[in-house]
Parts: structure tokens; C-alpha cells; sequence
């Protein structure tokens, strides 16, 4: 079997049917068992399996319908850290009706793992699939940027190091649960390393006291004490975001002001890139690449419901292959359909129709999936 990422790969999330939609509305308001809603769930879960490997996809994801937020649910399972108020989203973006505000993560204790947090899930996504099953979680930095020193409880923490410790040991014994359980395919969801990418996010940085040309180190030792000791099967990619809230964004900026540290000292696999428009740059950034890792070509929008040109992604594909092997590169959606349980501006028939485009334009450029 093929070891991923694949030709044609995906981020992640899908629009959540109604099914889903609706009952987990009615067990927050208290009329609908847990149970109950998980075997809703479950059903929804194996249908979009089935319809992913209908088209032929060869890394298979839950579509994340088991969560609220791509980051939250899993980061509130930590011991110590709460989530609260939010954030301005980009002035020029669309921002929903429900005025929502990304909430601030805050470290009010000592960060502990006590519990496994995705190993029930990806049990059940294993026993549905023919395929390789594929979990992502929220980058390890996501507990840090948007608050910065002062979102961390000074008592608990009063030295970043034993922050950074407690957190690398926590994701770690997460990683090592999911391991035995079976899983091979792994991708951290990272927004913070696009974010510093934009003036704006990275001016904002430095009003919290952080510095903006730092960070990008601080966090590639951040992911790579996370993952450097995995075992030699498991493949780990990491996901950079701009943001995907409702079709709506969060930053912009090409990769350049972190391109060489991203690639060259984050220790990961394959890098899952935004590339659907022009906020993320060209693709002269990848001429840091190295030759043992992969880079999926995020180059069919999860936002709008137009369906791009074959021929266009093809010939985008091939202006990438000037700046790395064209045997490395991958495509896919620029990120998940429902990084909210609320999802993105489109139907069900047409974020279908964008993930047969990513398998069609991969059987297009290399003969395969």
C-alpha cells in the first residue's frame, strides 16, 4: 500500500449532514442522549467513508462530524486549558450572522493528558474503512499564539519552558495511544505559522510582548519535541490555515517570512499548503523544500462553490514542479469544507464534486491516486 500523503488528499472536514446537524443540537439542549447521538453519528460517519472511497480517495477521514470546532474539542480535553472570548476576524472577510469571534485559549493549570482524546473515534473510523484512515488534531501551538504569556497562568507557569515541556508531553502521550491503536496517518492542523506570515498577525503578536521573528523557531522545537521519536511508520503532515470559518479568512501572506524554518526545521512528513488564491503567494517558496518531503498542493478552494478548470490546476501544478520535484507534490482542497460544525459556503453535491476534481486532477498530472 502506498504510504501518504496521496496524489489526491484532503484536509480533513466535511459538511456535516443533517442527521448529524440536528441531533447534536438536541443533545446539547439535553434531548438526545450521548449514545444515542453517537450512533447518528456513526452512520454519517460510514456513509462519507463509503462516498470518499467511491471517488477515490485513498486517505479517509470521519469529516470531523464528532466536533463542534477542528481545535477546541480536542484541546479542552487537556488538563488546563479553557477557552474564552474571541478575536476580530479580517475586516475585509465575510463574517457570519451569529457574529462569531475564534475564542482565546487560556492556560489556567498545569497541562496534563489524563485521558485518550481521539482514540474511541479513530477506532471507529478504522473498522469502516478500506482505505487508510487519517486523524487530525490541533498543532500544539494553537495553545499558545493567539493569547501569547499572557493567556497562561503565571502560578502554573512562571517559566515558558516548563509550558512548552508540559505540553509536548501531553500531545505525545496522545500521539503514542493513537499509535497503538492502529493509526499511521497523522496531520497537525496548524493555523499560527500561516498567521505570521500576515503584517497584520505578526505586528499583532508583538503588541502581547511575543516576538514574531522568534516564533517560528519556538515552534518548529514545539512540533518537532512532539513528533521527532515517532516510530518510522507513522507519517505526520501539518496543516497550515489562514483561516476557513464559515468560507471566511483570518490572514493573509505568502509563505516567505517562514519558508525556511518551516521546512527545513519542522521535522514533519508533508506539509498540507493553501494555494487557492492569491493571499497565499506564489510558489517560489518552495524552492526550500527538501527532497525527502512531500508538499499537497492545496489548490482547489473549500470556500466557494465554483468549480475551478481542470486545466488551470494542472498548469498550477506545473508551476509549482519549478521549485521541487513534481514526484513530491500532492493536491487538495486548501483546507477542510467545516472547520466549524456550521461549514462553508456550499452544498453537499458541491463539495463533492470539488473532491472528485483533486482525484481527477491527480490521475491528470501523474496517472494516479
Amino acid at each position: 500500500m502506498q504510504k501518504p500523503p496521496f496524489r489526491a488528499d484532503q484536509v480533513g472536514s466535511q459538511l456535516r449532514p443533517d442527521s448529524v446537524r440536528t441531533n447534536r443540537l438536541l443533545w446539547k439542549q439535553g434531548k438526545l442522549s450521548g449514545d444515542s447521538l453517537r450512533e447518528i453519528e456513526n452512520k454519517a460517519i460510514a456513509e462519507t467513508v463509503r462516498q470518499q472511497e467511491s471517488i477515490g480517495l485513498k486517505g479517509i477521514t470521519d469529516g470531523e462530524f464528532r466536533r463542534d470546532y477542528f481545535h477546541l474539542d480536542f484541546l479542552k480535553e487537556l488538563d488546563g486549558v479553557s477557552a474564552t472570548g474571541g478575536i476580530e476576524a479580517n475586516p475585509n472577510a465575510k463574517v457570519a450572522e451569529d457574529g462569531f469571534k475564534p475564542p482565546v485559549l487560556c492556560v489556567t493549570g498545569k497541562l496534563k493528558h489524563d485521558h485518550p482524546i481521539q482514540v474511541e473515534d479513530y477506532l471507529y473510523l478504522k473498522s469502516v474503512v478500506s482505505e487508510t484512515p487519517k486523524v487530525s488534531i490541533p498543532s500544539p501551538t494553537m495553545v499558545h499564539f493567539r493569547g501569547g504569556r499572557k493567556s497562561i497562568d503565571i502560578e502554573s507557569y512562571p517559566d515558558m519552558d516548563m509550558f512548552f515541556a508540559d505540553l509536548a508531553e501531553a500531545y505525545r502521550k496522545e500521539i503514542k495511544q493513537l499509535y497503538e491503536a492502529g493509526l499511521r496517518y497523522l496531520q497537525l492542523d496548524d493555523t499560527n505559522l500561516a498567521y505570521l506570515c500576515d503584517p497584520r498577525m505578526r505586528a499583532a503578536a508583538a503588541e502581547r510582548g511575543e516576538d514574531p521573528n522568534q516564533l517560528p523557531t519556538t515552534y518548529a522545537e514545539l512540533i518537532n519535541s512532539v513528533i521527532d521519536n515517532r516510530p518510522d511508520d507513522l507519517t505526520v503532515g501539518i496543516h497550515l490555515c489562514r483561516g476557513n470559518y464559515r468560507s471566511t479568512w483570518f490572514a493573509e501572506g505568502g509563505y516567505e517570512p517562514v519558508a525556511e524554518i518551516l521546512f527545513d526545521q519542522v521535522n514533519v512528513d508533508a506539509y498540507f499548503l493553501e494555494y487557492d488564491d492569491e493571499r497565499s503567494g506564489d510558489f517560489a517558496p518552495l524552492r526550500f523544500v527538501p527532497e525527502h518531503k512531500k508538499v499537497v498542493l492545496g489548490i482547489v478552494s473549500s470556500k466557494t462553490p465554483e468549480l475551478e478548470s481542470i486545466d488551470d490546476l494542472c498548469k498550477r501544478v506545473d508551476e509549482a514542479a519549478t521549485f521541487m520535484p513534481l514526484e513530491n507534490l500532492c493536491v487538495s482542497p486548501q483546507c477542510g469544507f467545516s472547520s466549524t460544525h456550521h461549514g462553508n459556503i456550499m452544498t453537499m453535491d458541491q463539495q463533492w464534486k470539488k473532491l472528485e476534481l483533486v482525484v481527477d486532477t491527480a490521475v491528470q498530472v501523474w496517472g494516479e491516486v
